[in-house]
């Protein structure tokens, strides 16, 4: 689970399941019991038709562990100020960090600070769509020491600059209009 979204979702398939739970945050649910055999492959099959999956040992735990936290730290943090994410995340899994680090990069074929940079760009793309904010204020939201830093690392992971892919879903959201119209 990725978003606040996703946890809505998992929480109706739970609802809907009638599994009881304790709490759903991004990537875990605590559960109030085990669930059965047949309780579980319903879970998982309910779970799949979604798009997520039940992740059942340790290492792919602290992985999801890990995107959680970034995510979390991109779309719900109040503090505009650059993170230290080795520090952050080695103090939240109590881990040391080249643990981490080598642990998350093995299994998704990606460093952590490719994913950070990665999720940035999905925050200021809904951002910049949102139009509430200039992309100097954005820079700011997500750590960026310039709104220029982040441009550069905008277009190089979408291939469109800020301004182009903004006018892009303007324009995509005036022809829906038109149409409905």
């Amino acid at each position: 689970m990725v978003c606040s979204r996703c946890i809505t979702v998992v929480r109706e398939e739970f609802e809907k399941l009638g599994i009881k739970y304790i709490s759903i945050q991004l990537g875990e649910v605590l559960l109030t019991e085990n669930l059965n055999n047949k309780k579980l492959e319903q879970l998982k099959i309910s779970l799949l038709k979604n798009g997520f999956e039940i992740i059942d040992n340790s290492k792919n735990k602290l992985i999801e562990k890990i995107k959680a936290l970034v995510i979390k730290s991109i779309y719900e943090e109040l503090k505009p100020e650059s993170i230290n994410y080795s520090e952050y995340l080695s103090k939240a899994l109590a881990k040391p960090y080249p643990v981490l680090s080598s642990l998350f990069s093995s299994v998704e074929n990606i460093t952590i600070e490719k994913f950070i940079i990665a999720q940035k760009i999905e925050r200021a793309k809904e951002l910049l769509v949102y139009g509430e904010h200039t992309l100097s204020e954005i820079a700011y939201m997500l750590g960026y020491s310039s709104s220029q830093h982040l441009s550069n690392q905008f277009k190089k992971i979408t291939g469109f600059t800020p301004s182009y892919f903004k006018e892009l879903k303007e324009n995509k959201r005036r022809s829906i209009d038109s149409l409905s119209n």
